[in-house]
């Protein structure tokens, strides 16, 4: 019954790859750092699974932020700041994406399932081509390479948008997006699928809402870490996931359940 699933497209950091999704943080504090602007890690993952550019503006418009940047550089940020911090973030974000490149446990074994369905496989992302550049190889090396990647600025917009995730179909040449499933652990990503009309899963523990390694992860007392995972799995579903899982390794009897609504007529 999976095959009734038209294709899967697969979010990267926090879903597939960098559990956690630390290496966006890292570049983004590195980066306002530099400028003489600190910022929390809470600031940093507000907007988080935005095309960078965008998730830059997001910051600099932050109360707290848009003040501090006042009294580091006499005035209020403009376009030209927004293009000089995404340049200046790409290699930033280059390296840390590197450093967090390791596959979430469960991806690889997900993947093989999927092409052994014959259920093609896509991808979005926040990050740039630039900033993939060394993630890709690393990916492959580890048993995931997606048919098709979509990387932020190859749309006119990015996400809540549905245009990256309607490139990625295009490309894969799967159709109608009623019977395909969008993976994402960032509440915009899930926005996404939602706007392409395409069924969502929310990924809870491994992404941005817990924003932990899973050596943090599971560091914590078990019922701090449950109330982290809750909150989390809370977001996803009052974005409109159709369904919350922990992470890619719980997948596959979701899309089993997918499969069977697709087949029976239903959508999202």
């Amino acid at each position: 019954m999976i095959s009734s699933i038209k294709a899967v497209v697969l979010d990267w950091a926090g879903t597939m790859i960098d559990y956690g999704s630390r290496a966006p943080v890292v570049a983004l504090l590195g980066l306002f750092d530099g400028e003489g602007v600190p910022i929390t890690e809470a600031e940093a993952r507000a907007d988080m699974g935005r095309a960078k550019r965008d998730h830059i503006r997001a910051i600099l418009k932050v109360p707290r932020v848009a003040d501090a940047w006042r009294a580091a550089h006499g005035g209020d940020a403009i376009e030209d700041d927004v293009t000089r911090l995404h340049d200046t973030v790409a290699a930033l974000m280059r390296d840390a994406a590197r450093d967090c490149s390791a596959l979430i446990p469960g991806a690889a074994d997900l993947a093989a399932r999927l092409a052994q369905a014959g259920v093609p496989v896509g991808s979005c992302t926040g990050y740039t081509r630039e900033m993939m550049a060394d993630i890709l190889p690393l990916a492959a090396a580890q048993g995931y390479a997606p048919a098709v990647i979509v990387c932020s600025g190859e749309t006119k917009e990015g996400r809540p948008s549905p245009l990256m995730l309607w490139k990625a179909l295009v490309e894969l040449g799967a159709w109608p997006a009623s019977a395909c499933v969008k993976v994402d652990d960032a509440v915009v990503g899930i926005g996404e699928g939602q706007a392409a009309g395409a069924w969502t899963v929310g990924v809870a523990a491994s992404g941005n809402g817990v924003g932990l390694s899973l050596n943090d992860l599971n560091a914590l007392d078990p019922a701090e870490r449950a109330r982290r995972v809750r909150a989390s799995a809370d977001a996803l579903r009052a974005a409109g996931a159709d369904y919350v899982i922990d992470s890619v390794a719980d997948l596959w009897p979701v899309l089993e359940t997918i499969a069977t609504r697709i087949a029976a007529g239903e959508k999202p």
